[in-house]
C-alpha cells in the first residue's frame, strides 16, 4: 500500500500543505531559503506550520522518527547532517577553468539536509567569476548558514566534487599556506585569498565535520541537486 505524504511548505513560492511532491517541488526548487518538510499525517503538517508561525521550537526528538522529508530519503541521510556544495561557470574563454570573460555566467549553490528532514538551500550568481571562486563561495556560504542555524557542533558530512576546494583542507595545505603568509610551497600567492581566509576562520568552529569527494554529474543525488540549482540560477541571469 502506498503511504500518503503531506508536504508542509513554510517558506516558498506558495506556502501551505500539499499532497504531492511534484507540486511541492515547484514551490521550493530554486527558492532562496526554502523551508519545508514531509509528514505522514495532515495534522502533523499543520502543527509544524503552526509552531513555526508562532515561533515555537519544534521538538525534533519526538518528530524525527517518523517525519522525514522526501529530499532527505532521496539523499540517504544518516544520523548526521548532510551538506552538498557546488559551483559552476559557463566559460567562453580558451582554457577550461580559466580566462573567464566578464560576461560569462557563474553561480554557486548548497543544500543542507538534517536527520529530522529539514532542508535548507541557497544559490546566487555573478558575471565573470571562475569556477573555483564559485566552489569556494558555495562552501563558505554553507558553513555560514550551518553556523547561523547553530549546527556547528553537530556531526556533519559534507560532499563536494571539487578537489580544488577539498584537497587544501583535507591534506593540510591550508595550514601550510597560513604559516607561509598565504603563499604556496612554490612561493606563488594563493588565489581567491579572501575566500580561503574566510573559510579558514569558519572551519575551527565545526567540531565534527567530515568532508568527502563525489564525482560530479554522476549518481550522487545531492550533488546533482545543487548542480541543477546553480544552473537554474545561471539560466535566470
Amino acid at each position: 500500500m502506498v503511504k500518503t505524504k503531506y508536504y508542509a511548505v513554510a517558506k516558498g513560492r506558495e506556502t501551505g500543505i500539499f499532497r504531492d511532491w511534484a507540486t511541492t517541488k515547484a514551490q521550493v526548487d530554486g527558492f532562496t531559503g526554502a523551508r519545508y518538510k514531509s509528514f505522514s499525517t495532515e495534522q502533523e503538517a499543520q502543527s509544524w506550520l503552526a509552531d513555526l508561525q508562532k515561533g515555537t521550537p519544534i521538538n525534533k526528538k519526538t518528530t524525527a522518527t517518523n517525519q522525514q522529508s522526501t529530499r532527505s530519503s532521496q539523499f540517504d541521510a544518516a544520523n548526521q547532517i548532510r551538506v552538498y556544495t557546488d559551483g559552476g561557470n559557463r566559460n567562453t574563454g580558451n582554457v577550461r577553468g580559466g580566462h573567464v570573460k566578464t560576461a560569462d555566467l557563474s553561480a554557486w549553490a548548497y543544500l543542507i539536509v538534517t536527520p529530522a528532514g529539514e532542508c535548507y538551500d541557497d544559490t546566487a550568481g555573478e558575471h565573470g567569476a571562475t569556477n573555483n571562486k564559485m566552489e569556494l563561495t558555495a562552501l563558505k556560504s554553507a558553513l555560514t548558514r550551518l553556523q547561523q542555524l547553530g549546527l556547528q557542533q553537530a556531526p556533519i558530512l559534507m560532499t563536494l566534487d571539487s578537489h580544488y576546494v577539498l584537497d587544501p583542507i583535507t591534506k593540510g595545505w591550508l595550514a601550510g599556506w597560513q604559516r607561509r603568509g598565504w603563499k604556496k610551497s612554490n612561493g606563488e600567492p594563493v588565489l581567491n585569498l579572501e575566500l580561503w581566509q574566510q573559510i579558514s576562520d569558519l572551519l575551527p568552529n565545526f567540531t565534527q565535520l567530515n568532508m568527502q569527494w563525489a564525482k560530479g554529474h554522476a549518481t550522487n543525488d545531492g550533488n546533482n541537486y545543487v548542480d541543477q540549482l546553480l544552473n537554474r540560477t545561471m539560466d535566470q541571469m
